[in-house]
């Protein structure tokens, strides 16, 4: 089968947002609780299953995949999997391998991913001052970060650098974090916290609106909108001071669902339609049946009737808030 796969709402998937691992090797306050309970190993999909269905969706008219996690760069033999994926690229199948990782394991693989055709790939870097970033990761990995950069640059690859804009604490470093990223020629996106998983935070102390974020960054610098796409939901304007671009992912404020074109697949084989609802369709149940061609394109197709028009994030100014139990790892960022 190699029809399109496309919603209720008539909307067409050609985005998946592959996680390959739960674990990570940085604790974000944001993401994780200090203390996490990982899976199982015997839980996660094979890579050589994680590789089948990337082939299905692929069939079914998705044109790019991007690989998460936790942190993708600490799944054992994820390079074998993306050399794999890369035979989609040179058929002409598929448009874009990518990934969005935090930055440490870079320094041993940015080689082999540019080698392996992947172009760009996403950074998640939240400060540039070593005591925050300790204090937001939970780990003194900064110098790890920046050096994993510096190899991503080296050998090629287009560096998008993420920061999560949080209230009280990284707000004020926005600026010098944009003017840098610019300066070294990487595109910059900023993320409102969403809220999922029990993070041992309160979610309301750490939510920043994008919107109060752009009105001081203009008192400062000239934003003009742009209609640049990068295939996600970010909104970008051109920086006239820096040169660069700068995103804006706005879950919370200015929510982007009438545009979706993504879903998520857990590294279990969960297929979520939604980051900010709960409904699923088991895939790992199909890809381990008899007959696992027909049982995933009939689970596609459950996925697509099931998928909302929109999410229900919500935080208000009373501190509470919706939004799911899953945390962003288990979902994949």
């Amino acid at each position: 089968m190699s029809y399109q796969l496309t919603d209720k709402f008539g909307r067409d998937i050609t985005y998946l947002r592959l996680s390959v691992t739960d674990r990570c090797d940085l604790r974000c306050t944001y993401c994780m609780a200090e203390t996490m309970t990982f899976l199982p190993r015997k839980n996660l999909l094979t890579l050589e299953e994680l590789e089948q269905l990337c082939a299905s969706f692929i069939a079914r008219g998705v044109r790019k995949i991007r690989l998460t996690g936790g942190e993708p760069l600490v799944r054992k033999g994820l390079m074998g999997l993306i050399e794999n994926l890369s035979s989609h690229l040179e058929s002409g199948d598929l448009d874009e391998i990518t990934l969005t990782t935090n930055g440490t394991q870079l320094s041993k693989y940015a080689d082999n991913l540019k080698s392996a055709g992947v172009q760009r790939i996403n950074i998640s870097l939240d400060s540039l001052d070593r005591d925050m970033f300790q204090k937001l990761s939970r780990r003194d990995a900064l110098d790890q970060v920046l050096t994993g950069i510096d190899a991503a640059q080296k050998a090629g690859l287009k560096v998008k650098i993420n920061t999560v804009a949080l209230k009280g604490t990284n707000s004020d470093e926005i600026p010098s974090i944009m003017e840098w990223a610019h300066g070294r020629g990487m595109d910059m996106t900023l993320i409102e916290v969403m809220p999922m998983g029990d993070i041992n935070e309160d979610r309301f102390d750490q939510y920043l609106p994008l919107t109060e974020v752009r009105d001081q960054l203009a008192r400062h610098y000239t934003l003009t909108d742009t209609p640049l796409k990068t295939g996600g939901p970010a909104r970008y304007v051109r920086v006239a001071e820096t040169g660069g671009v700068l995103g804006f992912i706005t879950p919370l404020t200015n929510n982007f669902c009438a545009g979706c074109n993504r879903v998520r697949v857990t590294c279990t084989g969960q297929i979520y339609m939604c980051l900010g609802q709960a409904d699923r369709v088991d895939l790992r149940e199909a890809i381990r049946g008899p007959e696992p061609l027909k049982a995933l394109n009939d689970a596609l197709d459950r996925a697509m009737i099931n998928k909302p028009e929109a999410h229900d994030f919500r935080i208000d100014k009373t501190g509470t808030y919706s939004g799911s139990n899953r945390h962003m790892s288990v979902t994949g960022g």
